[in-house]
């Protein structure tokens, strides 16, 4: 029995069985990073301090309470008249021309305009996750390729070397192989490089160093069927767009905040209050308030909340504009990769013949060494273009999710606990006491 044999066999099982177990999907990477990227928390956290913002438009409409503590010493004429006092005032808005009703509306305008944001942060990551993955697995097939390249080019060094000792080459031969493995070996330093930066942006969106990556398949579930389709999906799903129509919401809610400003207000206040003589002394009383003049500033905010409402529409239109033009570009890239990789394939296929014909013909000399150094260097562009083809392919139909809003969680079906902003948002939206945050 071939033990050698059998325990290289056992090893390579092993490896196997390893690589298998420690191997990460593109879906997976997605997940990690979904779940575990700083960007994305710092997104979530921002969002839930967005939340805070209707608990604080709604404290315009519950009382204010407030105690108060008074002690007065005082000589006159060598006759100490100090008192003491202690009490508390309660006030209440009653009317204040609306403007905390349409606070609040504007609070959850926003709100849900912070999610649409943060929705596009998460794409936004997904899309990174995707980039930076298939940057790792198309480095590490070209740092591939360049090595087998490399065992080639040592390969003719050696044959043309063997050739001059027996007179059937020439020093100029050995210097050509000797170049062109010099620049391979250069080649090969370089893709590790880029492979070393790659991981390193790899481990920056996902947390953890690349291992086991797989070639993925495009999406072709969740793709649109046509441009017509994917414009249609984006201009109606995509978040920008979604999220610069409720700032116009919010805006208009602005707009009547400030116009509030000219309107009557009324107030109830109350008080009670005891002081050392045990006299308790209490009142309540309604305050009309009814703005005449304040120097142009209230007419100001008007207009001012105005102008902003205008330049949200006007957002508005740019951001449609700029979206579709984005869907486009995104289409039209998806579909002239996949041709493109038609192309190179055959490319590919007429190099690697054309190296196979250039070899047998320099065996009855009627090609030279430099000529199998050229056809060589064709394979090699031939397969690094495809390999970049492929991965270009991959990363333009997620492009194409991206753009039309599409590279979602759900929409991918991602195995990852869905972020759900509203579990906060119903925690605090009403909460009238506490210190202490809401984590979800």
């Amino acid at each position: 029995m071939n033990y050698r044999l059998f325990f290289i066999s056992v090893f390579c099982l092993f490896a196997v069985f390893v690589s298998s177990a420690s191997a990460e999907t593109l879906y997976g990477a997605m997940s990690k990073a979904y779940k575990d990227n700083p960007d994305l928390l710092a997104a979530r956290a921002g969002l839930r301090a967005t939340d805070e913002n209707v608990a604080i438009a709604k404290a315009g409409r519950r009382p204010t309470i407030s105690g108060e503590a008074k002690l007065t010493a005082q000589d006159t004429n060598g006759v100490d008249t100090s008192s003491a006092e202690i009490g508390f005032s309660i006030s209440q808005s009653i009317f204040d021309g609306f403007r905390t009703k349409n606070a609040i509306l504007a609070a959850n305008a926003r709100v849900l305009s912070g999610r649409q944001v943060l929705l596009s942060n998460e794409m936004d990551i997904l899309i990174s996750t995707v980039q930076s993955y298939l940057d790792v697995l198309l480095n590490q097939q070209i740092t591939s390729i360049r090595s087998q390249n490399l065992d080639f080019l040592e390969e003719q060094l050696k044959a043309s070397q063997i050739r001059l000792r027996v007179g059937e080459g020439t020093r100029t031969d050995v210097a050509q192989a000797e170049a062109s493995l010099a620049a391979a070996k250069a080649q090969v330093l370089a893709a590790e490089a880029a492979l070393k930066a790659s991981s390193a942006l790899y481990k920056q969106t996902v947390g953890v160093k690349p291992r086991g990556l797989r070639v993925p398949q495009i999406p072709k579930r969740v793709l649109p069927r046509s441009l017509n389709s994917a414009l249609a999906i984006g201009l109606q799903k995509h978040p920008a767009l979604v999220s610069a129509n409720l700032s116009i919401d919010a805006a208009e809610f602005d707009v009547k905040v400030q116009e509030s400003s000219v309107l009557p207000g009324v107030r109830l206040t109350g008080s009670v209050s005891q002081n050392d003589k045990d006299v308790t002394t209490a009142r309540i009383g309604a305050t009309l308030s009814i703005p005449i003049f304040t120097g142009g500033a209230n007419a100001a905010r008007i207009r001012q909340s105005k102008e902003v409402l205008g330049e949200q529409q006007i957002r508005l239109d740019s951001t449609r504009r700029q979206l579709e033009q984005i869907i486009i570009d995104a289409w039209v890239n998806f579909e002239s990769s996949k041709a493109s990789i038609t192309a190179n394939d055959a490319q590919v296929k007429a190099a690697q013949l054309a190296l196979s014909g250039v070899l047998e013909e320099r065996k009855v000399g009627q090609r030279t060494t430099l000529d199998v150094l050229n056809a060589q260097a064709s394979v090699l562009n031939a397969r690094e273009s495809l390999s970049r083809a492929r991965a270009n392919y991959v990363v333009a139909a997620y492009n194409v999710l991206y753009s039309t809003g599409l590279l979602t969680v759900d929409d991918l079906g991602l195995r990852v606990k869905r972020y759900k902003p509203e579990v906060h948002f119903e925690a605090v939206e009403d909460k009238w006491f506490g210190l202490r945050t809401v984590t979800e």
